[in-house]
């Protein structure tokens, strides 16, 4: 292992055992969502009110030395209370710029679905090419810059619902669920003198994740491996209760995040098996079901369930070798 996959995984379980003080018996959903963040990706984050959805995105941003911004998502919040606005200043007689949240580089867009449309459109900019427009001037956002939405997908009035769009911007989607009772039970404990995100401290630095970004974009991907994530995806345009499928954005999301898993893990190679984690979180939210289908109560989840059971599974030539080892 080299120095590089060693440095990919510390960092990642540095940043999960920093957020696991303040967010309980959640590391299935930290693992995915820091690899999502070495991917150069958004994260969405779906679920009920109360399961600590706004407390893993700020404990997140408070594990990385990078700045942070929060942003409450309401009807009339405008697109330059996100982008920033133009100011005449009297003394110098001109126009000066003052730059909104999405400025900075972890943003937490909180009920992100309770914005207008054209509110929401602000960020799209931001999140696919990482720079703003404004007043005829493009501004370059600092990296590393990730965006943290939440939505609520139960209480729908008041809301306006991400269009697919913005949606396909988010790199992966996912949901906490409800804690264990021994779980809460150990929340309730923490949390008796005190919320522990008051006392979370950064624990690597913006360099750090950057220097991970770059590195997992060297972990090797056989050739099998690509030919199933794009069997994956491309058996998501041909389904029959699609109406549309994956995008070539979608396979090179699932390619990406199954490269950062594995580094995550502290392996210089991807497995199928990587790319069966991230499936879910990556598809799901992507494909657009029939009508017919939703009314037949069919979901995104299950058909993204069928497609890779449905792929055959290769085996490359480093799994058979590090079989043949295990047995010798």
């Amino acid at each position: 292992m080299s120095q590089t996959e060693t440095d990919v995984a510390g960092t990642a379980a540095r940043i999960i055992a920093n957020v696991e003080r303040v967010v309980i018996g959640k590391r299935p959903q930290l693992t995915l969502a820091v690899a999502a963040y070495f991917s150069e990706g958004h994260i969405l984050l779906e679920d009920v009110p109360g399961v600590a959805k706004t407390m893993l995105a700020r404990a997140l941003a408070r594990s990385v030395g990078c700045t942070f911004k929060r942003l409450q998502c309401t009807p009339d919040l405008l697109p330059s209370d996100v982008t920033g606005v133009s100011i005449f200043n009297q003394k110098a007689g001109e126009f000066e710029f003052r730059p909104g949240p999405v400025f900075a580089q972890t943003l937490l867009a909180d009920e992100i679905n309770r914005a207008t449309p054209r509110t929401q459109a602000a960020l799209l900019e931001a999140m696919a090419e990482r720079r703003v427009s404004a007043d005829g001037q493009t501004y370059v956002l600092k990296p590393p810059f990730l965006v943290i939405a939440t939505q609520n997908p139960v209480d729908q009035e008041g809301t306006f619902p991400l269009p697919e769009a913005q949606l396909d911007r988010f790199l992966v989607r996912l949901s906490l669920g409800y804690p264990s009772m021994e779980e809460e039970g150990k929340m309730l404990v923490r949390l008796q003198k005190g919320h522990p995100i008051d006392d979370l401290k950064p624990v690597v630095s913006a360099d750090d994740v950057l220097a991970c970004q770059e590195a997992i974009r060297h972990v090797h991907v056989d050739d099998k491996v690509t030919r199933y994530v794009l069997e994956i995806v491309h058996a998501s345009r041909a389904h029959e209760d699609v109406l549309l499928g994956g995008s070539p954005r979608a396979s090179i999301a699932l390619f990406r995040t199954a490269q950062a898993l594995a580094a995550i893990a502290g392996r210089d190679f991807a497995t199928p098996d990587d790319v069966k984690r991230m499936a879910h979180p990556v598809l799901a939210h992507r494909l657009i079901l029939r009508p017919e289908s939703r009314l037949r109560k069919r979901t995104a989840s299950v058909v993204v369930r069928e497609l890779v059971g449905d792929a055959k599974v290769p085996v490359t030539d480093r799994q058979k070798a590090a079989n043949e080892d295990y047995f010798e």
